[in-house]
């Protein structure tokens, strides 16, 4: 009688261990499952039963319509920068398609290193061909940057001091905003003046133009750009400050302070551009935040404009489907928080197709595989990124 209670005691025991082994094992399993697919090994954490945005979702969208139509159905705006020059652009007729199908605007590059050569000369070969691209197809066009600390010519920082700062400015501003006056909707007038790791108590960041015309240089660009062309929309442009992080949040304290001052200065800013570079690993998105922060500004009697929005993918899984589905869910996750805010009047993607992204080199992919960070893939088919970006367009309030 003793030894059959034992014998089935020491029975079930073993079946209990072997349980627990087997579980541990599938638990190992799945772990180095989501380690080989390229997950960070906290994103997968038995103890808090949380898995990195691993579960597919599904984007079904209704119709047909085109991004830029679902847009307009609710008062927003949605267009593409191209990220291909001249020479590619015009020589690619889908991709030019593609813009005049999906988009009611169109974003060119007025970078100094291109359109200020030297001092005394300036060029608009490029410029000239996307705005006249934009006013054949009825597309807003929108100028960018007047005013940036990177992209300057070689001949600037060697001659750029007190004593002339203000001419050069003066004069660029003046030449470039007077001859796409009425052909420009929009411009980002002066970007990215923020830097929080520069240290300085206002947030600004340390550029030649604030070493030699101090931080009123940004009111005299939105003042001289305003002069020349008083119908343009006019925008502070910056990143940075979509995440729950405390890099983030000092981004936004600063940005915000800054619209504060330029508000109470009379400038005539009229929306703050947020650029909206996401990553598809980080999942420190906090919509509440966000859209408190979205608040404040629209407070401040500004609109907001999504200027370059893209979703980098250099750390997700290599496959496709995978890598697809999670950009999407930042797509989503992002674009349905900003637009919930109606201060909120467009959406620009920094490119329209993978075969132009600025991320193929400042964030390849460790495995060499292509990255997917836009609406459409390299032949241009639309993605789940296009149905993440159309479904927000769909539940957007109406402006």
């Amino acid at each position: 009688m003793v030894k059959s209670s034992w014998k089935r005691l020491l029975s079930r025991r073993k079946i209990l261990i072997l349980g627990i082994s087997s579980a541990t094992a599938i638990a190992m399993a799945a772990l180095s499952k989501f380690k080989l697919l390229g997950y960070p090994s906290d994103r997968f954490n038995p103890d808090r039963g949380k898995v990195f945005n691993y579960k597919a979702r599904k984007f079904a969208v209704i119709g047909k319509r085109s991004l830029q139509e679902r847009a307009r159905a609710k008062g927003i705006l949605y267009g593409a920068f191209p990220q291909a020059d001249r020479q590619k652009f015009a020589s690619n007729s889908q991709l030019q398609s593609s813009f005049i199908r999906e988009c009611a605007t169109i974003t060119s590059g007025y970078y100094w290193t291109s359109t200020r050569p030297s001092i005394n000369t300036f060029n608009f070969d490029e410029t000239d061909y996307f705005a006249d691209f934009a006013a054949t197809n009825k597309l807003r066009l929108h100028g960018h940057p007047l005013v940036w600390h990177e992209a300057l010519p070689k001949w600037l920082p060697a001659i750029l001091a007190s004593e002339n700062a203000q001419q050069i400015l003066t004069n660029h501003i003046e030449t470039v905003v007077g001859r796409y006056a009425g052909k420009v909707y929009s411009w980002d007038v002066v970007n990215e003046a923020i830097n929080i790791g520069d240290k300085r108590s206002d947030g600004l960041r340390k550029t030649p133009w604030l070493e030699f015309l101090g931080v009123d240089y940004i009111d005299l660009a939105f003042q001289l750009a305003a002069k020349v062309d008083s119908q343009a929309k006019l925008v502070y442009n910056d990143f940075g400050v979509e995440y729950d992080t405390p890099e983030d949040g000092a981004k936004r304290d600063a940005v915000l302070n800054l619209l504060q001052r330029l508000k109470s200065n009379g400038t005539p800013i009229y929306a703050l551009g947020l650029q909206s570079h996401l990553d598809g690993e980080k999942t420190s998105f906090n919509p509440q935040i966000f859209k408190q922060f979205l608040q404040n500004v629209a407070s401040l009697g500004l609109k907001i404009m999504i200027t370059e929005l893209d979703v980098t993918d250099h750390k997700l899984p290599l496959d496709s489907k995978q890598r697809d589905n999670i950009i999407a869910g930042a797509y989503e996750d992002f674009l349905s928080t900003a637009l919930a805010e109606k201060a909120v009047i467009s959406v620009t993607s920094w490119g329209l197709s993978d075969r132009y992204t600025w991320l193929a080199d400042k964030k390849p992919r460790d495995d060499r595989a292509a990255v997917r960070p836009l609406p459409f893939d390299r032949n241009l088919k639309p993605k789940l990124a296009w149905n993440a970006i159309a479904r927000a367009f769909d539940r957007a309030p109406k402006r």
